[in-house]
């Protein structure tokens, strides 16, 4: 059962807070490591006609039907709250992965137009990752990680309290091993209409706990996340980007034009 109509009488307040402890001495005792690629956010149309490129083909590796409506940019790329994440190739500057970030400053997000989140996350501010898609070579397993890294400090800087996934099966397993948690605990699989209404696990991690959490559980990507910096994340603008207007307001173009 869908529930399509939300309560926004809440008001979302965005913050941002100061430094925390474990931030400033992370910062402390950070590496340094190049990658053979770049992550930035998607500027202009160019740079969103390579992220529809590489999210399709992600795609059709493996839903192919749906990846037939992934040809071209959807609506919701130019929607306010939205930004794109893009991974680019240093040697050619191909398109490496993408993932688009929503989040609900300016409205429900994607996944609500499907259920209705549980009392735990109404009135917070919340970003949702979609359209995960990375390359089929060999570095694809580096180049999600990364942008699950890009994702995750977006939303610190953005002043965000959790992160919101839905995934597929066997997606929703790299979310597990993320400490992503159900946001309704045994309902398993849930058909949402916004997505053809394939089953999907709703899944969430608050932000402020991902550094304990992984401590405590001694994760495999703690150093990475949070001992190492990676220069080749460019996320100077996300703070600008969170209150900014639609993608397509910031386009010389516009959306249409991707379109054909």
């Amino acid at each position: 059962m869908t529930h399509p109509h939300l309560d926004t009488a809440t008001p979302i307040t965005f913050h941002r807070d100061p430094p925390r402890a474990h931030q400033r001495a992370a910062a402390q005792v950070m590496s340094e490591e190049r990658l053979p690629f770049t992550v930035r956010l998607v500027r202009n149309e160019e740079d969103l006609a390579k992220a529809v490129h590489i999210r399709h083909s992600a795609y059709a590796r493996h839903v192919p039907t749906f990846a037939d409506t992934l040809r071209f940019p959807e609506a919701s790329d130019f929607e306010d709250g939205i930004a794109v994440l893009l991974a680019e190739s240093k040697v050619d500057g191909s398109p490496l992965g993408t993932m688009r970030i929503q989040t609900n400053q300016f409205g429900p997000l994607s996944l609500e137009h499907s259920l209705t989140l549980p009392d735990s996350l109404q009135g917070l501010s919340l970003a949702e990752a979609t359209r995960l898609g990375v390359t089929g070579a060999g570095a694809g397993r580096l180049v999600k990680t990364v942008l699950f890294k890009a994702f995750y400090l977006y939303c610190v800087q953005s002043g965000i309290d959790y992160m919101v996934v839905s995934g597929r099966a066997p997606v929703d397993r790299q979310y597990d091993s993320l400490l992503f948690q159900d946001v309704y605990p045994g309902m398993g699989y849930i058909p949402l209409p916004h997505v053809g209404n394939m089953p999907h696990r709703i899944m969430s991690l608050k932000v402020q706990d991902v550094h304990p959490l992984w401590k405590q559980a001694n994760h495999p990507l703690f150093d990475f996340f949070f001992h190492c910096r990676h220069p080749d994340i460019d996320l100077q603008a996300a703070e600008e980007m969170v209150g900014m207007p639609a993608l397509s307001s910031r386009f010389s173009g516009s959306s249409a034009a991707l379109a054909g």
